[in-house]
């Protein structure tokens, strides 16, 4: 892959939108609300490894094209460039579903800054694209889906309690959470 920008001090920005949000694994300056444009949050990849397999696929959350993304930025240190850009391949790309681009990302606490930031966004073209799913489908890979980082059900929950903790509320996660928890009675 190509090396990748930073700025004049070699430190540089990560946008996180789904796990990345609540479990990071790897350490940053600074960690704060932020708003990308042009791709929206949206269940739209089949899980082969963290959270489900290709016999039972679970369904991960990815960037897909159109709308927007409230999520996290953090501002990475240029001497942990190069081992966090390693962890994040290493876990993101294990089946290259997504594509590494860099997007302007605004903060949250100062509306009129943005920063450019890594984003992993969903490749369109790859096998595991699930495109826009009805309810009852996601709640079946959602429920069925259990992999390498566990399970399916559990990601989904972790993730809308994180949106809920930053004061987003994203209605379609939502809606698939209050389900999952029906199903459990918790």
């Amino acid at each position: 892959m190509a090396p990748l920008p930073s700025d004049e001090t070699g430190e540089f920005w990560v946008f996180g939108y789904g796990s990345l949000m609540w479990r990071p694994g790897f350490e940053a300056l600074e960690r704060r609300q932020a708003r990308l444009v042009g791709a929206h949050r949206a269940l739209c990849v089949y899980s082969f490894v963290h959270r489900g397999t290709p016999e039972k696929p679970g369904l991960v959350l990815g960037l897909d094209r159109g709308g927007n993304c409230r999520g996290i930025a953090y501002r990475v240190a240029a001497d942990k460039r190069d081992d966090t850009i390693a962890y994040l391949r290493a876990r993101e790309q294990v089946t290259m579903v997504y594509r590494e681009a860099w997007r302007r990302v605004w903060l949250d606490d100062d509306p009129q800054k943005n920063v450019r930031a890594l984003c992993y966004v969903v490749d369109r073209g790859h096998e595991q694209y699930a495109g826009q799913l009805s309810l009852a489908e996601q709640l079946h890979y959602c429920r069925q889906g259990h992999g390498r980082s566990g399970a399916n059900r559990d990601y989904v929950l972790a993730t809308v309690a994180e949106l809920e903790s930053l004061g987003v509320r994203d209605h379609d996660l939502h809606l698939l959470a209050q389900q999952l928890k029906g199903a459990h009675g918790t």
